[in-house]
């Protein structure tokens, strides 16, 4: 269940809870990043899979979910033979800041203005206040 913006802010919370809070990532996709951040060379799935202790199929779909949130980057590596595969590396962390500070700012934005509509719509009409004086 999500919780308030009350009991978010009155919980201790470390950076990596913003994948979760900003984008809604899961533990296991966390693990996953931090797979892809501590490793020195590019990862691939059966490599994350190996890491964080999960069916290839499970990491791979977390794999997607951090792709799509923009935290790591996939790259295709060509075989001499022919084929490929790909590898997996994080981006760099200046730029997935920026974009957590942008959607937080449009975040912002949004609710200064479903405050403002509330305002609006709640707000009594002066004259009907001064009547019912």
């Amino acid at each position: 269940m999500a919780q308030s913006m009350a009991e978010q802010l009155q919980q201790d919370m470390e950076c990596e809870g913003l994948l979760e809070c900003i984008h809604g990532l899961k533990q296991l996709d966390k693990d996953c990043f931090r797979a892809v951040v501590e490793s020195d060379d590019p990862l691939t799935i059966d490599e994350i899979a190996d890491d964080v202790d999960r069916e290839r199929s499970t990491a791979y779909r977390s794999i997607q979910r951090l792709l799509q949130s923009g935290f790591i980057q996939k790259e295709q590596i060509n075989y001499e033979q022919g084929g490929y595969y790909h590898v997996y590396r994080p981006t760099d962390p200046d730029q997935i800041a920026s974009d957590m500070q942008r959607k937080l700012n449009d975040w912002y934005a949004k609710m200064g203005q479903l405050i403002q509509e509330f305002e609006n719509k709640y707000d009594a009409p002066e004259d009907i206040a001064v009547a019912d004086s």
